[in-house]
């Protein structure tokens, strides 16, 4: 079976998790399956977390759900959870994980899901399809709240603007009726290079997944489950995800650097807890002229040291 997309950097990021016959490995965003099948065509045994019930359901259909014992194993919650969902399928430690951070292209195509304004559709975008939307967001928050959420999650610099006009034309239930709002805030004209829209629909979508959040716990977790000389892969498509993993890196590998306002406080570590920290890897020409998509990722990589996890101060 073949994955409707194929996600970005799949080349490094294979060549990096280097899947073995046996291997077990965790795919923490399935999505569309791309990683996992080629990891599960290497003879590797994956676990996939996704909360998007769509994917989930998706996956129930391929093949080696069914193999006895199962070589795709499909844990239907977030990725911060995914040291329980190991547990109790019995796995103490996995030979690779790998996360693809942010919104997966079958839910951006689904005009239903409400996450792109490319064509109308209900103001929702929540992955996991539960908990407060989109629309509860922009007509029930302050205009504080809206503008706070615009500037820190895309770095709106017009974000007081655009939230006292979101507010002003509450209710907004469509994507098409908040890009135009956002649009006309900011004075944008047809023919402009970048849609202003995109920044916006960034933020609030990050905001109701809490996406930030899940990420700095994923990374967490990776650590906990990955096996002395495990591998890490991370990719992001924007510099806020970046600067996240790559300090969770600098300090796991102790090169400490000067901390984020996203990670919480780390006791100090006996030793390093990975090593091997990859420089950022970014797409090639020919994969960004074959998937728009691709130009903004960044792919990060290390190896599990035998140091026992890190704890994370409360």
């Amino acid at each position: 079976m073949s994955a409707p997309h194929i996600p970005v950097l799949l080349d490094e990021v294979v060549a990096v998790l280097n899947p073995q016959p046996g291997d077990v490995l965790v795919d923490a965003t399935f999505g569309a399956g791309g990683y996992a099948r080629r990891l599960l065509d290497a003879g590797a045994i994956v676990h996939a977390f996704d909360r998007d019930p769509d994917a989930i359901a998706a996956g129930q259909d391929w093949p080696e759900t069914a193999e006895l014992p199962p070589r795709l194993v499909l844990h239907p919650r977030r990725f911060s959870e995914l040291a329980e969902g190991l547990a109790e399928a019995g796995i103490a430690q996995v030979q690779g994980v790998v996360f693809d951070i942010g919104v997966s292209s079958m839910q951006l195509d689904q005009p239903g899901r409400g996450f792109a304004f490319s064509t109308d559709g209900p103001l929702d975008m929540r992955m996991s399809r539960s908990g407060p939307s989109a629309a509860d967001f922009v007509n029930e928050a302050e205009e504080a709240e809206i503008a706070d959420v615009l500037y820190r999650y895309a770095e709106e610099r017009q974000s007081r603007r655009v939230a006292r006009a979101i507010v002003a034309a509450r209710p907004l239930t469509t994507t098409g009726e908040l890009a135009r709002v956002v649009r006309k805030a900011l004075g944008y004209h047809a023919g402009t290079t970048k849609d202003p829209a995109t920044r916006s629909f960034q933020a609030i979508r990050i905001h109701v997944n809490g996406e930030l959040d899940e990420l700095v716990a994923g990374l967490a977790a990776g650590e906990r489950v990955l096996a002395p000389g495990g591998r890490l892969a991370v990719v992001t498509f924007h510099s806020l995800e970046d600067r996240i993993v790559k300090q969770f890196l600098r300090e796991a590998s102790g090169a400490q650097g000067g901390g984020s306002r996203h990670l919480p406080q780390i006791a100090p570590a006996a030793a390093p807890t990975f090593t091997h920290v990859s420089r950022a890897i970014r797409p090639s020409a020919a994969e960004e002229a074959r998937n728009p998509r691709a130009r903004s990722a960044t792919l990060r990589s290390a190896t599990r040291t035998a140091a026992p996890a890190r704890s994370r101060a409360a």
